[in-house]
């Protein structure tokens, strides 16, 4: 990995500063967010003639209720509260083909379609797109800025799957990609690391920057679950990409154990030999116990866990510079706990909301890390260390032997 490049001072400036009455975490969102709708399909990409009308996995539920606990709990008080406007269409354009952003307004006039392939939406959901892609855009031009130190994008709809051409898994626009082209169209930041941690691969965020040195692009998900065709540990880069995109595909079952063995031994070193000037997290939580798209085993202290490993890498690496944009996470009543958690450690808040399943699910069999997943997460750090990839783990990153079992 290259060093920064001269003249990229980012890294170098304070990111907020909390006592000189800089927030130093914000919270973007925007109910218009919450009225997108991808019609009734259930856990299906399109209706079908014995499928009963459901709402689809994608509903507001999940988010509006994370929204409404943090107002329950108190927590939003907290944060500096943010609700910016939608993208602009030259923000869309650095990332999307202007016929794909053509026929996403079409569709729109028409009252709704397909933007490709999963991705259905009506009336009014562009809209409800752009705002999500306005959120991240604002979030990350506040911690880029020095304007705040941390920021949480209540996004909706997702946005890690789409890609320049077309909309996938339920993502209308690329809402990270978005905002970080915006950013750096602006000078706002050099060098940023995305780390999807979705339990589906980030194929949106791969596309965007496979072939550009200045983005290296992480993604921790469940191995062949969507899409299909992407997210293997081979795809690496291409040209002067090479390098900067990994990928962990993470065989279903994986729990406390394998998540953290993954971010200690692999993601976090990955990031630090990068010595990025703003880390953007991809903040799913569809790899959670209870979630009904994915296959793994994660409680809200999980979630917590990570946040604070990368809090403290953006501390060492950029000046605390760190983004959370919300993406998948399909379990309307586990989101919010796992979400609060996130929040509440990006904050550094003692408003706490208790997980009543939390210890339950930390004490589910396999939860420790099994001999398969070691073997395979150690092939891929020897692989990545082999070709001057990969900083020794730091004793910076934090431990919490509670939230690893020792049952098989």
């Amino acid at each position: 990995m290259s060093a920064a490049p001269d003249g990229a001072s980012a890294a170098a400036a304070p990111a907020g500063d909390p006592a000189a009455g800089v927030p130093a975490t914000g919270f973007f969102w925007h109910e218009r967010c919450f009225w997108h709708d991808p019609g009734a399909i259930g856990v299906f990409s399109s209706p079908g003639e014995f499928l009963q009308p459901q709402p689809a996995s994608e509903s507001p539920e999940s988010k509006r209720r994370l929204k409404n606990l943090l107002e329950v709990s108190g927590l939003i008080d907290a944060l500096a509260v943010r609700k910016p406007p939608p993208a602009a269409r030259e923000d869309l354009e650095r990332f999307h083909t202007a016929s794909y952003l053509d026929a996403l307004e079409a569709g729109e006039r028409a009252g709704g379609g397909d933007g490709g392939d999963c991705a259905p939406y009506t009336s009014g959901s562009l809209a409800a797109a752009c705002q999500s892609a306005g959120l991240a855009s604002a979030a990350v031009e506040a911690v880029a800025s020095g304007a705040m130190l941390r920021a949480y994008a209540l996004c909706r709809p997702p946005g890690h799957h789409a890609e320049a051409v077309r909309g996938r898994g339920f993502c209308l626009l690329g809402n990270i990609p978005v905002a970080v082209l915006r950013a750096r169209a602006l000078g706002q930041v050099g060098r940023v690391a995305i780390l999807d941690w979705d339990v589906h691969h980030g194929n949106g965020h791969q596309t965007a920057f496979y072939t550009d040195p200045e983005v290296l692009t992480v993604s921790l998900h469940q191995a062949g679950n969507y899409p299909l065709e992407t997210g293997g540990f081979e795809e690496q880069g291409e040209g002067p990409g090479l390098g900067y995109n990994l990928n962990l595909p993470l065989p279903p079952g994986c729990g406390l154990g394998a998540y953290d063995h993954a971010m200690t031994e692999l993601v976090l070193p990955a990031i630090e030999a990068f010595d990025a000037e703003l880390i953007v997290v991809a903040c799913g939580y569809d790899a959670c116990a209870k979630d009904p798209l994915g296959k793994m085993l994660l409680n809200s202290a999980a979630f917590a866990r990570m946040t604070t490993q990368v809090m403290a890498l953006a501390e060492r690496l950029c000046a605390g510079r760190l983004v959370m944009v919300h993406e998948g996470g399909y379990s309307e009543g586990y989101v919010p706990l796992c979400g609060h958690a996130v929040i509440q450690t990006l904050s550094g808040s003692d408003i706490r909301v208790p997980d009543p399943q939390n210890e339950e699910i930390a004490a589910w069999g396999y939860q420790a890390l099994q001999p398969h997943q070691r073997e395979l997460i150690d092939g891929w750090c020897e692989a990545w260390a082999a070709a001057g990839r990969l900083s020794p783990p730091s004793s910076a990153s934090p431990s919490n032997a509670s939230t690893r079992n020792s049952r098989p």
